[in-house]
């Protein structure tokens, strides 16, 4: 009969030693081959990038204007960073402190026909070089095309902004040159750029306390402009406690190339928790407690910050406090009238992109509703590009719903449509 013999129990161990440390080494060498390929990976990425492209983030250079709010500043670069599109840009402002050439003389202003245009984004328009926009197209076509009518143009643009926060670009500005035909730009989130509690969840700003001119209603219900804070910054309203790891990838992504393409691969989603609904309840939940804004949350919860500006719009019935961002609109919408009407002026609204849509989509149907009851004519982007037969699409980017030079050259072209079909406005 044969017996298994076993080793002695000190060799035994020392065997189970020597295949710990042998195992022990092989992990470490492969974490090693895995850190160094990853660090190689960053390393040749960074230097890629860095290489390729001529910026890393954006820069809007800020300031406080008093009467204004918060302004881009004068005589500054401006850059603007779309990865996913590859379209890197870099303005420079007027002395004005908006993304345009300087203004034109008031003698040559009133020569001809001097048009001013007043909107957000799609004026600002960092996303195409000063050139390519719409107000220097359009004056380039009139040039040819209604040269007896000395048209001259210029814009008066502000991310973030509506026809209320606009007033004061009427006011200190445009009406200098005494413009024949005052144009008010509307994309689809004016309506909630309107509305100070819109806002105020948008941006954790107090409703009290604006950047810019807001409105609100006095103790009878009469609504009456606001000035800019310029102590807004000190009321924000406190923000939930963010991770530690988000703060270290937002720091990064500022900081280095491969990191800022890792963005557009919505690699940050992965270890952030941007966007997070619960911030925007608890916003809400503060301002909620507001006699401004007691109401808020009737009838309506919100979501994120998305759903703030565009999608209510679209829909057939809103809850109260978007129903209040339309009365809010009207509001500035007729205090714009009353200005441009004061002097001498006519006022138009154009409508942008597929965003707003034409008759029958009710973010349009609204839009028309208040310019219709105070007679002020609606030029529809999205009409002409139909009836051009161009695809809408093609008139931006395919990541930013901002125009790029197709937009803005189909945005004059409207204009210019319904220019010349309306020369008396020059007169």
């Amino acid at each position: 009969m044969r017996y298994l013999v076993l080793p002695p129990p000190r060799k035994y161990v020392r065997a189970l030693r020597a295949a710990a440390r042998t195992a022990l080494r092989m992990a470490a060498w492969n974490a090693a081959f895995i850190v160094a390929g990853l660090l190689l990976i960053a390393l040749a990425g960074e230097a890629y990038f860095r290489l390729t492209k001529p910026f890393i983030v954006d820069r809007i250079p800020s300031r406080f204007v008093d009467g204004l709010g918060v302004a881009l500043e004068p005589d500054a670069e401006v850059r603007y960073a779309n990865w996913r599109d590859d379209n890197f840009v870099v303005s420079r402002t007027n002395g004005l402190g908006f993304l345009d050439r300087e203004p034109v003389s008031a003698e040559r202003a009133a020569e001809g026909c001097h048009i001013a245009f007043m909107g957000d984004s799609f004026v600002m328009a960092r996303e195409v070089p000063i050139a390519d926009k719409f107000q220097v197209r359009l004056e380039e076509m009139a040039a040819r095309d209604l040269p007896h009518l000395g048209v001259t143009t210029q814009a008066y643009g502000l991310t973030g902004t509506g026809q209320i926060n606009q007033l004061p670009f009427y006011d200190e500005y445009a009406r200098r040159l005494r413009p024949k035909l005052a144009v008010l730009v509307f994309y689809l989130n004016d309506f909630a750029n309107n509305s100070t509690a819109l806002q105020s969840l948008a941006f954790g700003i107090d409703p009290d306390r604006m950047r810019h001119m807001s409105a609100y209603r006095d103790a009878r219900g009469v609504m009456r402009l606001r000035p800019p804070d310029p102590e807004y910054l000190r009321f924000r309203l406190p923000r939930l406690r963010r991770a530690w790891h988000e703060s270290v990838w937002e720091r990064l992504a500022g900081v280095s190339y491969f990191a800022a393409w890792l963005d557009t691969k919505n690699i940050r989603s992965i270890w952030t928790d941007s966007g997070k609904p619960s911030q925007i309840a608890a916003w809400a939940a503060m301002i909620a407690e507001r006699p401004c804004c007691a109401s808020l949350l009737d009838g309506w919860r919100p979501v994120d910050r998305r759903y703030l500006t565009d999608p209510p719009f679209r829909e057939e019935h809103l809850p109260s406090v978007f129903e209040e961002a339309l009365e809010y609109t009207a509001f500035g919408v007729e205090q714009f009238k009353r200005r441009v009407e004061r002097d001498g002026a006519k006022l138009v609204i154009l409508s942008v992109t597929e965003e707003m849509g034409t008759r029958g989509d009710p973010q349009f149907d609204r839009l028309s509703a208040i310019a219709e009851a105070r007679g002020i004519p609606v030029i529809n982007q999205y009409d002409y590009i139909v009836s051009q037969g161009h695809n809408e699409r093609d008139g931006r980017w395919r990541n930013d719903i901002h125009w790029n030079a197709t937009g803005h050259q189909w945005a004059a072209e409207a204009v210019l449509e319904w220019l010349k079909a309306n020369q008396e406005v020059c007169d």
